[in-house]
């Protein structure tokens, strides 16, 4: 069979099946009108196995033979979109708040930050630029660790890597790039790197946010948690930050999107300014 040609049909049974059990197992909706996206981006893993059809990949998917392939399904299912210094504004309260407070009443050192959607990683080396950029202009040590958790086995390797092409850092100053990026030398396929004072800094796990317990440290100073909830019913939601909170120190500083809000759910954070909130 030529898989390259052949474009394989979910049809609406088969899509209830699997969205049902995405949503059950990862707190991703996926409503009908996102079949034919489902369909997509499942392609590719269907002809890597070398099925003929969804029905094979679904029944392979829940035998226990296929329990291994629902990592690289959720791979292809999660959306990873992001930018370095994405709502800037979060950064500029970060270094003019969190870490001017951290330097003049904190003894605590490092500063631990947790970046529970961290995706390709330009979240993460956002918030240590910005930590190495305070210390820069403030003439002081802040030390830090930082941790990245995402679903994506894939998108964890990738910003594990550091690797980026140059169109994904067009804007950022150039004074931040000659200090943090490393340019490739391959001229054709041009790229930048994060250097590696900060790359020995940051952390990466794996993580699904719907499991009962997670395995991640329980004193963070900050946590970030951008852009996550708008994949889940407010159920879910409530219940993925009240986790999030128990490995959130008291007086620690959590993000949301700016497209996000946990107006009238039961977590112990008072709002500081839009989408900031702090643990009480």
């Amino acid at each position: 069979m030529n898989y390259t040609m052949n474009k394989f049909r979910l049809n609406d049974e088969e899509f209830v099946k699997l969205s049902s059990f995405i949503y059950s197992n990862f707190g991703i909706k996926l409503p009908i009108t996102k079949k034919v996206l489902l369909e997509g981006r499942l392609q590719k893993r269907i002809k890597a196995n070398q099925f003929n059809s969804f029905k094979e990949y679904i029944d392979f998917v829940f035998s226990e033979e296929g329990e291994s392939e629902i990592i690289s399904m959720i791979d292809q299912v999660s959306t990873n979109k992001t930018d370095f210094f994405r709502e800037a504004k979060h950064f500029d309260f970060f270094r003019e708040v969190v870490l001017e407070n951290h330097l003049k009443f904190n003894d605590r050192n490092p500063i631990k930050v947790w970046s529970s959607a961290a995706s390709s990683g330009e979240e993460i080396y956002t918030i240590a630029i910005s930590i190495e950029e305070f210390n820069r202009q403030n003439n002081s040590k802040i030390d830090y660790t930082v941790l990245g958790t995402d679903i994506s086995l894939e998108i964890l390797q990738k910003a594990q890597n550091a690797v980026y092409t140059e169109d994904r850092v067009l804007n950022i100053p150039i004074e931040i790039k000659r200090r943090y990026f490393l340019r490739s030398k391959d001229k054709i396929k041009r790229t930048v790197k994060i250097i590696p004072e900060i790359r020995k800094k940051v952390r990466f796990q794996r993580l699904n946010l719907m499991d009962d317990n997670y395995a991640v440290d329980s004193d963070f100073d900050v946590v970030f948690c951008r852009n996550v909830l708008i994949y889940f019913d407010k159920e879910t939601q409530e219940k993925v930050v009240k986790k999030q909170c128990s490995k959130l120190r008291v007086g620690g500083y959590f993000f949301l999107g700016h497209s996000e809000s946990i107006l009238g759910f039961d977590v112990p954070l008072k709002q500081i300014k839009p989408t900031v909130y702090m643990k009480i």
